[in-house]
């Protein structure tokens, strides 16, 4: 591990912010942006993250907006957003803990936890600058994603063995 975070969390905070970042760029969802990528450049952005994050992430957003053909769209939730606007990391670091989350309890690859957790109903939550759902606890964001709701510590076990994601 190098720094506060190991070298997978890394890769997947910097895919997870790139994700963030060209999907504010073109104005569209981010689950539209992430099956747009697919599968097999999620995996190329992931496997070279640390190549990538030396880049401008501008740049690179530019160069893989190109070759997905990623079209622009009508989802602004930056100019929705009535308070103080998370940045693309902020907001990287949040989807990035689902995606770890996800991956480690299903036992899946990164690209397919991805697909799955932008493509959830959480992500449409996470995405809803103006409510607090994206600073909620990565544990509270997991649990929503797998049960539905947040932790609550009246519904026992279940939501304790969740936690442990």
């Amino acid at each position: 591990m190098i720094g506060r975070m190991s070298e997978e969390a890394n890769a997947v905070f910097y895919l997870c912010s790139l994700i963030e970042y060209i999907s504010r760029e073109t104005k569209n969802k981010r689950a539209s942006v992430v099956n747009k990528l697919g599968s097999e450049t999620i995996k190329h952005i992931y496997e070279l993250a640390d190549v990538y994050h030396s880049d401008n992430i501008a740049k690179v957003a530019d160069d893989f907006i190109k070759k997905a053909d990623i079209q622009t769209g009508d989802f602004d939730n930056v100019k929705a957003c009535k308070y103080s606007l998370p940045t693309h990391f902020d907001i990287g670091k949040v989807y990035s803990k689902l995606v770890l989350a996800i991956a480690k309890k299903e036992d899946i690859a990164i690209e397919e936890a991805c697909q799955k957790a932008y493509n959830s109903f959480v992500s449409e939550k996470i995405d809803n600058y103006n409510c607090s759902f994206y600073y909620d606890s990565p544990q509270n964001i997991a649990l929503y994603y797998y049960e539905g709701m947040p932790y609550d510590k009246t519904l026992g076990a279940n939501h304790k063995e969740l936690l442990k994601i």
